[in-house]
């Protein structure tokens, strides 16, 4: 199987190419860059692999929740190759990335994920690594403040950019329950290429007309009488 993925929901900009079990990447952190980088970055991943946009199984990237921007980037980018080489292409959650990357690279097995989405809110998911390896959302994902978060009663670590900005809110409410924090965690290509081509093997992918946003949250600034 080969899958190509995009991801530019936040400050960091990558690209992967997952080939017959390997994933090749382009990561940076590049904030504002990312029209800029992003198709020069697939062409030399397809160049370096020799490979057409037609050669490819399929298409990931990263749906939201994440900067309004980064996620219409990511989407437009997507349903564009799409389009042109008639790919089936599997929307991944940008907390999911997070997650699986966490979870794929250290031995805790839940992922409190917690998105920095200004205006006082985070975009928060709670993720479990399931007995493949791939991180899996217990209950629902949502934009809240930090001290309204819902989450099991299972140990695990908080990861993503929320716990650097709301770190006493979301640690009183877990409690005991917190193994650690690590909040410089950004959503990376790898993950959602990895999320995406277990969406292929379980029959997720969507034709590119259903490959949507997912905002979280449909306003993006305050009105002057809420501030």
């Amino acid at each position: 199987m080969q899958v190509l993925a995009v991801e530019t929901s936040t400050e960091a900009c990558s690209v992967a190419l997952y080939i017959d079990g390997e994933t090749y990447e382009r990561f940076e952190i590049a904030p504002r860059e990312h029209t800029k980088l992003i198709l020069p970055m697939i062409d030399s991943l397809m160049a370096e692999a020799e490979l057409k946009p037609e050669q490819l199984d399929g298409l990931a990237f990263s749906r939201g929740p994440g900067s309004f921007t980064g996620v219409r980037i990511s989407t437009g980018i997507i349903q564009g190759i799409a389009l042109g080489a008639d790919l089936p292409v599997v929307p991944v959650s940008t907390l999911a990335a997070i997650a699986h990357h966490y979870l794929k690279n250290s031995t805790s097995n839940c992922a409190f994920t917690a998105m920095d989405a200004r205006m006082g809110e985070i975009f928060w998911g709670v993720y479990q690594k399931n007995q493949q390896g791939y991180a899996e959302l217990i209950g629902k994902e949502a934009v809240t403040l930090a001290e309204n978060i819902i989450f099991p009663q299972l140990q695990g670590m908080g990861i993503g950019s929320g716990w650097g900005e709301y770190p006493e809110q979301l640690t009183n409410c877990i409690g005991q329950l917190l193994q650690g924090i690590e909040a410089e965690h950004l959503p990376r290509a790898s993950a959602i290429v990895d999320l995406g081509v277990m969406g292929f093997n379980n029959n997720q992918a969507v034709a590119v007309e259903k490959a949507m946003p997912v905002y979280l949250r449909n306003k993006v600034a305050k009105k002057e009488s809420e501030r």
